[in-house]
């Protein structure tokens, strides 16, 4: 009988644990603000990105749609790894969770004319 009560013990204590474990999950889910995705439109023409400044908040899904609507350029942010490029008259769409608070430049890297180089821009993360 002593062992039947022991693993009776040990399956409650595992179950407890369990529990514990999954309570700061659900929280940490349910902390999440309701706009913790984020959506832009950046339009890249005449060697400039518009808007060229995007501001959101740490943890955040951010979803940019980069249009290039004169000639093929890129939208790259080097702290997340992010190199999109996109033709002369189409768009690209992606996404990343904004995890670290900071400025983050973001710029055309494609050498197609001189001009590019000069496209500049800012991701904003604003701790939570």
């Amino acid at each position: 009988m002593n062992g039947r009560r022991w693993k009776i013990a040990a399956a409650l204590t595992g179950l407890v644990g369990l529990c514990v474990v999954a309570v700061p999950a659900w929280r940490e889910a349910a902390a999440q603000p309701a706009d913790a995705r984020r959506e832009f439109e950046i339009v890249a023409r005449d060697f400039a990105f518009s808007p060229a400044s995007i501001e959101v908040q740490q943890d955040a899904l951010v979803r940019i749609t980069m249009r290039a609507e004169d000639i093929p350029h890129s939208f790259t942010i080097d702290e997340y790894r992010i190199a999109k490029r996109a033709g002369a008259g189409q768009a690209v769409t992606f996404e990343f969770r904004a995890d670290r608070v900071g400025t983050f430049p973001f710029y055309c890297n494609l050498q197609l004319d001189e001009r590019c180089r000069g496209m500049r821009g800012q991701l904003v993360v604003r701790p939570r």
